[in-house]
């Protein structure tokens, strides 16, 4: 005799999950297929509900390796809930299996919108940013369809006494730039890392400094042997008041180049809003050896001299 089959949404969402993490994905849809169709028979309305298990059946989809069914049931999910991450990041990787990488391109950048630290997205949008500067050119991104604005209500507001979840993003961020560090960029790379880097730049001068930082970001993601890149973005970090971020920019710059003389004023600057000030002096002083006539310099040094005293 064959076992009752459950009778309830939540059940045969439960027996879903199970067959899904026991790796019997066709079975965990059809227990997904069989709850839906019971929502709609008894006609119940719990978009939550429906949305989830929408996003569920296509993460079955997704494993058998079938994108397009995955495609339709994350957009299903994603009408019922719009801006729900995981139906956008199953949908992004279906598109990029298929390769679609406007699409999933802009399926990583609204995660993003969402959740800064999704560190799954973030490597989406850089493996993306390589694909279609390799199909399409320097003018990708005028090709790419709109990135959807995300409300600000659907916007994650970061917590600070989820302090694991933190740590792990700063552990694998830090992976990812001491892999870059050991990686010696190809000749296209450092083309890609440039137009990145301009594109940063014209942002600063429009004022929008937390987009310039994405920008350098994926600049530093194709080289990270340009000193000017990090004293820039360190400049977006001092003017959201981002301090420490800069003193870490500014080293690095210098570390690439020890006669940056941005860097060596930026990072005296963090480290006086930090107050750090025989660290600001100390700057200002390599600053000064170099440029003697260096106005704004001279002005720095003056403030944090009384300070100092």
């Amino acid at each position: 005799m064959a076992p009752k089959l459950p009778n309830s949404v939540e059940e045969l969402r439960t027996a879903g999950n199970l067959s899904f993490r026991n790796g019997q994905f066709c079975e965990a849809a059809t227990y997904y297929s069989l709850a839906l169709r019971l929502m709609l028979e008894r006609g119940a309305s719990d978009p939550k509900e429906e949305s989830v298990l929408y996003s569920n059946r296509a993460a079955c989809h997704l494993k058998d390796g079938n994108c397009r069914d995955c495609i339709k049931d994350c957009t299903a999910a994603l009408s019922l809930m719009p801006f729900s991450i995981k139906p956008l990041l199953r949908r992004a990787s279906a598109y990029e299996a298929l390769e679609k990488y406007s699409l999933a391109y802009v399926d990583y950048k609204t995660v993003l919108q969402i959740d800064g630290s999704v560190l799954s997205a973030l490597e989406g949008v850089n493996r993306m940013t390589k694909a279609l500067m390799d199909s399409l050119g320097p003018e990708w991104r005028l090709k790419l369809p709109s990135v959807p604005l995300v409300p600000a209500s659907a916007q994650k507001k970061w917590n600070p006494l989820s302090s694991e979840n933190h740590k792990e993003s700063s552990k694998s961020k830090s992976k990812q730039i001491t892999a870059a560090k050991g990686r010696v960029p190809s000749s296209g790379d450092v083309e890609r890392a440039r137009v990145l880097k301009e594109e940063g730049n014209e942002l600063v001068k429009k004022g929008n400094h937390k987009k310039a930082i994405e920008k350098y970001s994926e600049s530093l993601a194709f080289s990270n042997l340009e000193s000017a890149t990090y004293s820039n973005r360190a400049l977006c970090h001092l003017v959201l008041k981002q301090y420490k971020e800069a003193v870490k920019d500014c080293t690095e710059a210098l570390r690439l180049d020890g006669k940056n003389v941005k860097a060596f004023y930026r990072r005296a600057q963090a480290y006086k809003a930090l107050k750090d000030y025989k660290s600001s002096f100390a700057d200002i002083n390599s600053l000064l050896k170099i440029e003697p006539r260096n106005g704004p310099a001279q002005k720095l040094q003056q403030e944090v001299n009384q300070s100092l005293n």
